[in-house]
């Protein structure tokens, strides 16, 4: 039980709430971790706030316009009636004709009509209420969102089984993987795969997707059912040649008939709308038939009704809207250009820095993450934050994560300025 759990129990021990609790409810908590750091950073009146992953541009979140002018233009049946429980239907085949124009490598593969969650976060609970029984395992590599842990393992009571994101050469860890599936052989295997990775700003090479989906494939072969969630949060936000733009649900479609793709993806960062919470779902596997899709569909929006009852409306609205809009490509290609430039410096200072600290490999998505061989990243984070008026997040007392989404990128050098001579400060 995690230690945050533990000490919650303590205090309400001897009150009727304590000793009413549930399993679940004792092993519940409250994280110590990007929420609560980044709501510290929030306070400092002068911070520069690199901590969550949002895209902002002079301290305001970055939008586009064709939701911004939605915003008055809705009307009553906009805003007020319920929504289907698997979301509004226009915005679901919306977001199905999106995600095969951005990736062409499903043309011709049987997917299902997406369904509406309330953010990507609530898509993956769902996924592990749908696969997961406690103690099934959890693949995942060494470093990943945290949420992961509170969603499978804190909620679920599932077994989380780590590999080394990145071998001895700094790519992609393939034989870490397999070695971690080949316990699991003739069993199932629930697999996690997010690319870009939060918190590394790492996605695959071609040849490294090519690579991880043949051992997908040789695995399935030798009878491992596999759940393969595909992570999708940061989805096309790829700023070097070579790295896999399209997302490997592509690839996995349809794989093999032991291999069940999951597209995990959202709204939140594809169209700059975090806060409305509209994420989706979508189901494909070899052999699987319009009537398998709608099932899983329909077992989706069992989990849904069961919980939240339906995502709200306005939310769904908005972003039908954003992706109805003429100007839609262009505006996120200008958005996309502006992280793409501060990814660009962010490399170039992280290339020029002296200290200590070690950068982990990264080429897309919102954040970078440092590697301090000495460890104290937590005390590094305060001393940034109170002598330098940086926020940052620590995690593991081993690793920095840095989201230079948030950060203008004149900004920036005085970011990792600050960071290097901090690192000198504690971390030599």
């Amino acid at each position: 039980m995690n230690p945050i759990a533990i000490e919650l129990n303590a205090t309400l021990a001897g009150t009727m709430a304590g000793a009413a609790m549930s399993e679940l409810g004792r092993r519940m908590y409250f994280p110590k971790g990007i929420i609560s750091q980044a709501a510290e950073a929030k306070k400092e009146a002068y911070a520069v706030d690199a901590t969550i992953g949002i895209a902002t541009e002079k301290g305001s979140p970055m939008s586009l316009s064709a939701i911004r002018d939605a915003l008055s233009g809705l009307v009553p049946g906009d805003i007020f009636p319920y929504a289907a429980t698997a979301g509004l239907p226009k915005l679901r085949e919306a977001w199905k004709k999106e995600t095969l124009k951005k990736n062409p490598g499903l043309d011709g593969k049987s997917l299902s009509l997406p369904v509406v969650t309330t953010g990507l976060t609530h898509g993956i609970a769902i996924l592990g209420d749908m696969f997961l029984n406690p103690g099934d395992a959890v693949v995942v590599p060494d470093l990943y969102w945290d949420n992961y842990g509170l969603i499978f393992s804190d909620r679920l009571g599932a077994d989380l089984r780590e590999y080394p994101l990145f071998d001895a050469k700094g790519g992609f860890n393939v034989d870490g993987l397999v070695e971690k599936l080949a316990v699991l052989r003739g069993k199932k295997a629930f697999l996690v795969l997010n690319f870009p990775n939060n918190p590394t700003g790492y996605s695959l090479k071609a040849a490294e997707a090519q690579r991880l989906a043949a051992a997908l494939k040789a695995e399935a072969d030798k009878g491992t059912q596999l759940i393969v969630v595909c992570d999708d949060a940061y989805f096309g936000l790829v700023y070097e040649e070579g790295v896999r733009s399209e997302s490997l649900f592509s690839e996995l479609a349809d794989l093999h008939a032991n291999l069940l793709a999951v597209k995990a993806d959202a709204a939140t960062k594809e169209e700059l709308v975090w806060g409305l919470r509209v994420g989706f779902l979508s189901f494909a596997g070899k052999g699987l038939e319009p009537k398998h899709h709608d099932a899983l569909v329909q077992k989706s929006m069992g989990f849904i009704r069961a919980s939240i009852s339906c995502s709200n409306t306005p939310g769904q609205a908005l972003v039908l809207k954003g992706l109805e809009s003429p100007s839609h490509d262009a505006e996120k290609a200008l958005t996309y250009a502006a992280i793409k430039a501060r990814y660009e410096e962010t490399r170039r200072l992280v290339g020029a820095m002296k200290g200590p600290l070690k950068a982990l490999p990264f080429n897309s998505g919102y954040f970078m993450t440092f590697a301090s061989p000495a460890g104290k990243t937590e005390a590094l984070r305060r001393l940034l934050l109170e002598e330098y008026g940086v926020g940052t997040i620590s995690f593991m007392d081993k690793y920095l994560r840095v989201a230079y989404s948030s950060v203008d990128l004149d900004k920036l050098p005085t970011v990792f300025k600050a960071i290097d001579e901090a690192a000198l400060r504690c971390c030599s």
